[in-house]
């Protein structure tokens, strides 16, 4: 019989959506300031996967993720989300959300989203958050699942998340 453990420490990352560059200036400063330093911020990307959010956000949209140096319990990544959807009300204008923060985390074995959407793939953690493994760690590199967001399965961001994966080995080995 298998014996309960504690939650492991991981890789914070948030995935950002948005149009307008202060909006993202405006996000990284308070989320700097809840979750600490920046390790590692990918470059601005054109997002054209779907309309989904263009009436929130307008057009055209950009992808950026964020990687944070302070290492987080597997078991906060909930708490984490609502903070993010707070962050997303607070920035929003007219009604409308300026950006989008989608927080995730790399662990040795997976990188796992956080979502307020339910759906087959998805498990339950706490107060209407769920939780996707979107990528798992085989052979050597992260490798989609079959309900990879498809910019996630692209080649560009998986070497991005292999690179913040060892980066986090490193912080765990006390190497940064």
């Amino acid at each position: 019989m298998g014996k309960p453990g504690q939650p492991k420490k991981v890789l914070l990352f948030i995935a950002t959506l948005f149009k307008e560059q202060d909006a993202y200036y405006k996000a990284i400063e308070i989320l700097e300031d809840k979750f600490g330093q920046i390790l590692v911020e990918s470059s601005p990307k054109l997002w054209n996967y779907s309309d989904y959010y263009t009436p929130e956000l307008g057009s055209p949209i950009k992808r950026r993720f964020i990687f944070f140096k302070n290492l987080i319990s597997e078991a906060d990544i909930a708490k984490i989300k609502i903070q993010t959807n707070q962050i997303e009300e607070e920035l929003s204008k007219h009604g409308k959300r300026t950006i989008n923060l989608d927080p995730g985390y790399i662990g040795l074995a997976k990188l796992v989203l956080a979502t307020t959407k339910d759906y087959s793939h998805r498990i339950y953690l706490s107060n209407g958050i769920y939780a996707e493994v979107t990528l798992i760690f085989k052979n050597n590199s992260f490798m989609p699942n079959i309900n990879t967001y498809r910019d996630y399965a692209e080649e560009e961001y998986i070497k991005l998340f292999n690179l913040a994966r060892t980066i986090y080995k490193d912080l765990l080995l006390g190497k940064n």
